[in-house]
């Protein structure tokens, strides 16, 4: 079989090339390619593709700002898909982190400079037991679901369609989201950015947690109203929240969410640039795989939904 003409950009990255031929393609200029594998933020895509390509997978796996752009919408004829997915496995492992360290009250211990053992006998808990709900159960909940599990969490899935997420106890579609909050422990958000999930958490949904429930944000600050969460967190209605992201994103010194004490700040760096690479690379064989062989791609983006 002769191997299909894959395009990368904006420059032929050695490892890239390798996942390309791994899938059964080959590197090919733009011109003569039938698909292209971008490396890059959207302000370095060509204004115009050859009409040979068919299908451009993306780098990243938010894809709000090509949407934004207007480069989706422009090629209307061209199959597109994200990393999605790619790098779920670190992402959760991040979420994991978070939600334990808050749960077992580890800023608090980092803190202390005097011994308060009976003081944090109260504040200690446990994830054993403790429902938890994952909002957007795609790629990075699923991989989530097992570190839960491990330690005894229940998980209520939510996922647009509503079907049946492996691991979970229970799965809601997206429509039904705001029930959970009043039934379960703790809220991991990992859901994509659209302008149907901007405050998606917002102070409605906050106060249906509890006094000792941990909000965890791993997808894109604009989901959690910020000034809603700090309200909470400083008039501890819930126990703490831990942010990857957040808005505004850099998140400004002196903001209010870096002096609670209930807050656990880390800077966007869930999936850090040097587990990028080989995962996306993976990511990419299999796609041009699938390609190759016609199959439906992974992370394939809705031009509707808006990812």
């Amino acid at each position: 079989m002769t191997p299909v003409p894959i395009a990368l950009g904006p420059h032929a990255d050695p490892l890239l090339m390798e996942a390309i031929v791994r899938g059964g393609g080959e590197w090919a200029p733009m011109a003569d390619a039938r698909a292209l594998v971008w490396a890059a933020e959207p302000d370095r895509f060509p204004d115009d593709l050859p009409e040979s390509i068919r299908w451009v997978q993306l780098y990243s796996a938010g894809v709000e700002d090509w949407f934004t752009a207007g480069i989706i919408a422009r090629h209307p004829d061209v199959v597109w898909t994200s990393a999605a997915g790619a790098f779920a496995a670190t992402v959760a492992e991040h979420a994991f982190a978070l939600l334990l360290a808050g749960v077992r009250a580890l800023p608090e211990h980092l803190a202390a400079t005097t011994w308060r053992q009976r003081e944090f006998f109260d504040k200690v808990g446990t994830l054993r037991g403790a429902r938890v709900a994952i909002i957007g159960a795609g790629g990075i909940g699923r991989a989530l679901i097992p570190m839960l599990a491990s330690v005894g969490a229940i998980v209520v899935a939510v996922n647009r369609s509503g079907r049946p997420v492996p691991g979970a106890a229970e799965t809601l579609a997206a429509d039904r989201v705001d029930e959970v909050f009043g039934r379960v422990d703790h809220v991991v958000v990992a859901a994509p950015a659209t302008a149907a999930t901007r405050h998606l958490v917002g102070a409605p949904q906050i106060a249906e947690l509890g006094p000792r429930s941990w909000l965890i944000n791993v997808a894109r600050g604009s989901l959690v109203d910020t000034d809603a969460l700090v309200t909470a967190l400083r008039d501890n209605t819930i126990g703490g929240a831990g942010l990857d992201v957040t808005d505004p994103e850099p998140l400004p010194d002196g903001h209010p969410l870096w002096t609670l004490p209930n807050a656990i700040i880390t800077p966007h760096d869930s999936n850090p640039p040097a587990v990028r690479p080989p995962a996306f690379a993976d990511h990419v064989a299999t796609n041009v795989q699938r390609f190759v062989a016609g199959e439906e791609l992974l992370a394939r983006i809705d031009p509707v939904a808006g990812y």
